[in-house]
């Protein structure tokens, strides 16, 4: 299908009626097969990943790499990184072979501004991670049409419906993992002897921003680490211009 036209008056119902087309057209397909009809027919050269290089990052970004490695993955390095989440994203790099990983770091005179002391992300987490995450990752984006995701719809009851292609600001997400659960993912990275995140093994089951970011009990819900204490379930980078979004 052709892209769309940079002078389409409308880019939101664009990408609306584009992805309720490739739903159409696609169906149910997921993992590899999706990525390889969106990064190499729908979306040539107009498709990036966007990943944390998280406890389960490994896994796309090995799907990723199996079809393309050179499709763009952009990485938001907030400056609030666990050290071995960078170190982490460095051996997935040179291990998976990937050769377009963009390291994404917020506007350095904005920080300057609102966020001098370094500390936003205890007075004011959802606009710490605006700065650091959702204006970066907008920025990232200008130039392409779809990004590729890693939500599942295990992780929060807000994303038990989550389908494999949607629309967000004028753009389409594509789900490859939305039916894949902890031991599926588990079971793929054994199967390709792919490394861990070194902090799962410390119980950290969701990992983000070191300041916001704790293990989670035995027993615990997957994302119960992420903002421990607050009712916050998301940095935005999922979220609409609108509010709406997961």
């Amino acid at each position: 299908m052709a892209g769309m036209n940079a002078l389409a008056p409308d880019r939101r119902q664009w990408a609306r009626d584009h992805a309720a087309s490739l739903r159409n057209l696609y169906g149910p397909l997921e993992g590899e097969g999706l990525i390889k009809v969106m990064s190499q027919l729908e979306f040539k050269g107009r498709i990036a990943l966007v990943s944390s290089f998280g406890a389960e990052s490994a896994v796309l970004l090995h799907l990723v790499a199996k079809v393309d490695p050179s499709i763009p993955v952009i990485f938001l390095d907030t400056d609030k990184l666990f050290g071995e989440t960078l170190r982490y994203r460095d051996r997935l790099t040179k291990l998976l072979g990937l050769t377009d990983v963009r390291t994404i770091e917020p506007d350095a005179e904005a920080v300057a501004m609102r966020d001098p002391d370094g500390v936003l992300w205890r007075d004011n987490p959802d606009a710490c991670c605006r700065l650091r995450k959702v204006e970066p990752l907008a920025r990232a984006l200008q130039g392409f049409d779809a990004w590729i995701t890693g939500r599942k719809r295990f992780q929060t009851a807000e994303r038990a419906a989550l389908p494999n292609l949607e629309a967000a600001d004028g753009r389409v997400k594509v789900n490859p993992l939305i039916s894949w659960d902890s031991e599926m993912l588990e079971a793929y990275r054994t199967a390709y002897d792919l490394p861990a995140h070194p902090l799962v093994e410390d119980g950290y089951l969701s990992i983000g921003c070191m300041p916001c970011t704790d293990r989670v009990s035995e027993g615990g819900d997957y994302r119960d680490g992420r903002w421990a204490g607050s009712e916050k379930r998301e940095c935005g980078i999922h979220f609409e211009a609108d509010g709406s979004g997961i």
